[in-house]
């Protein structure tokens, strides 16, 4: 499975592409898309949707995430990630990809097993489960990152389907250790 991650933003939106298969993950493509240094939204936005277009295309994911727009005390900072969210879901929607979004608290538990965690903490969990040597990586692309790494987690857990440990539990019985 190729999946295509995002962190959005409307000056810099990370991206990055893994492949996930038989649980191993394998980097494929990471980077940045830099918007121009303009004051008006409209350029920026087009720049996202052109670039994810283009990446899409090239790449061709199985599967397209992006992180939950995190609300902070700066509204318009909100908005603005919002702005850039709704781009990337609709070149993912205009390429027929489904779109799969999860909160940066889920992310960070899936990634680096606490929902608190830094953005250094991120990135260094990053580095390691991608074996990534550069020195000089952005924290939006480590975050793009780990959004795919997270979706392919969740794909691929034995919860996706069972929808509870309970229900699990009564489906797997073979799975149970009794004492």
């Amino acid at each position: 499975m190729i999946i295509l991650g995002i962190d959005p933003g409307t000056i810099y939106t990370g991206f990055g592409v893994v492949k996930y298969f038989r649980n191993q993950l394998s980097l494929i493509d990471s980077g940045i898309i830099k918007t121009p240094a303009v004051k008006e939204m409209a350029p920026r936005l087009e720049t996202i949707y052109n670039e994810l277009t283009l990446l899409i295309r090239k790449y061709d994911p199985d599967s397209f995430a992006l992180e939950t727009a995190f609300y902070g005390k700066n509204v318009q900072s909100a908005l603005k990630i919002g702005y850039a969210r709704g781009v990337s879901m609709l070149a993912a929607k205009h390429n027929n990809l489904d779109t799969a979004e999860y909160s940066p608290r889920e992310v960070k538990k899936s990634v680096v097993g606490n929902g608190a965690a830094s953005k250094e903490q991120v990135q260094y969990m990053i580095k390691k489960l991608l074996s990534i040597r550069k020195t000089k990586i952005k924290f939006d692309e480590t975050d793009a990152l780990a959004v795919a790494i997270c979706h392919a987690f969740k794909m691929t857990s034995p919860l996706k389907n069972a929808g509870s440990w309970k229900k699990f539990v009564e489906a797997n019985p073979d799975k149970v250790l009794n004492r």
